[in-house]
């Protein structure tokens, strides 16, 4: 599988040198289209806007929820598929590829779309297989009156947050200075993820579906995590980026790695309280363990079509998120995202997201077995956080879960 990645990493370089504003839908058809999605800000101002081509004549709808990965599968295995565009990511496009659900989109960038910039077409071995619309990734937001009182400079490395962490608790500024999108599941794996990246880790043998974390590099990611964790609150596991960024915002942490997606929550002074105001900054992923790469993964949102529907219904769609993601929106909600429409005009909001592509971030591995593995990755990290067990066995957990789940699917 050949995909082209360098081009939308520098595109996202090169781009910085809730209610939403809609503009009206420049497109008429008939027919039914509806939209399967994420639940955030800039996905659903994507989604408000390609509604707006409601008509007597055409119906959108969209299934805004955070469990759209749980269901994507299923409902795009359905004949007729039971959505015609399903907004995805890096790792969620894979399981819809290796099952065929998805389908090229070439024919429809043709005829609809040579508007469209090169870094918003997620080519795989020479198909066109989404459109990609904004650009994420997880970076420092930080507090500067509190790192200011507590004495230390804003931090570059892990080890310089751990650092700044524990002079803020020690000046009794603030018992958990720390937040970070933890909970069980899918953003415990994540952590894992971004921390064996900055660590220069491999996650599989070369040219191979065969698991290769279990190293030195996996026990040193395993003991950064439970290091950072003894400044969170006991709550941890259960926290996502929708309730990482009120810490920040109601000042409950001084320091998290959150999603740049929230980065206009974070900033905006109506979400702030008292001393907050005024003082969040946003800076790249920190490095860990002496490295360059920043430790976080680049992301890209973006919407692919079912296979399971007409051509006609396809070209409907298409044409409908087009329209949804267009220049018009992206300047309506300009501070949401790091949109790739040329329209978007950067903002502090992204600063974090652009000064981690600027310093070498890479984007999360779009592998066909990389689910599976990530999947085992947050089903196990909680037993060692908690103390339940060691790094090496959690790794050893990890590894098998993952070889039992990757034979299955017929990976190895």
């Amino acid at each position: 599988m050949t995909v082209k990645l360098k081009t939308f990493v520098f595109a996202v370089v090169a781009l910085f040198s809730a209610s939403f504003a809609q503009a009206d839908c420049a497109f008429t058809g008939a027919g039914s289209v509806k939209i399967l999605s994420n639940d955030f800000a800039a996905v659903n101002a994507v989604n408000a806007a390609a509604m707006e081509c409601n008509s007597s004549s055409l119906s959108v709808t969209a299934n805004q929820t955070k469990e759209h990965q749980d269901i994507q599968v299923e409902a795009l295995t359905a004949n007729p598929a039971n959505f015609n565009a399903v907004v995805i990511a890096n790792s969620s496009i894979v399981p819809l590829m290796t099952g065929g659900l998805i389908r090229p989109l070439n024919d429809l960038v043709a005829k609809y779309g040579s508007h469209l910039a090169p870094s918003q077409l997620v080519t795989i071995d020479g198909n066109i297989m989404a459109i990609a619309f904004m650009a994420n990734a997880q970076h420092l937001m930080y507090r500067t009156d509190l790192l200011k009182a507590a004495g230390v400079a804003a931090p570059k490395t892990y080890e310089e947050i751990l650092a700044a962490a524990d002079a803020i608790r020690s000046a009794d500024l603030m018992q958990y200075p720390l937040t970070g999108t933890y909970k069980a599941g899918w953003n415990l794996g994540e952590e894992f993820v971004n921390l064996y990246i900055g660590l220069g880790g491999e996650f599989f043998e070369s040219g191979t579906a065969v698991v290769a974390v279990n190293n030195d590099k996996g026990v040193a990611a395993l003991n950064m995590m439970k290091q950072l964790t003894s400044y969170m609150h006991p709550d941890y596991l259960t926290v996502d980026s929708a309730i990482a960024s009120p810490h920040l915002t109601q000042g409950q942490a001084a320091m998290g790695n959150i999603w740049g997606s929230r980065g206009s929550f974070v900033l905006d002074p109506a979400e702030q309280v008292g001393a907050v105001t005024g003082n969040m900054e946003f800076a790249s992923a920190a490095t860990i363990a002496g490295g360059s790469t920043p430790a976080t993964t680049l992301w890209w949102d973006g919407f692919t079509l079912a296979t399971n529907q007409t051509d006609e219904e396809a070209a409907t769609a298409f044409q409908v998120m087009l329209e949804g993601a267009d220049g018009e929106m992206v300047r309506a909600n300009n501070d949401l995202a790091v949109w790739l429409d040329p329209a978007y005009d950067p903002q502090p909001a992204s600063a974090g997201v652009f000064a981690s592509a600027a310093a070498g971030a890479q984007s999360y591995p779009m592998l066909p077995y990389m689910g599976i593995l990530h999947t085992a990755f947050g089903s196990n990290i909680a037993d060692f956080l908690q103390g339940k067990e060691s790094a090496e066995q959690t790794l050893t957990d990890i590894t098998d879960a993952y070889t039992a789940g990757a034979k299955e699917a017929g990976f190895l």
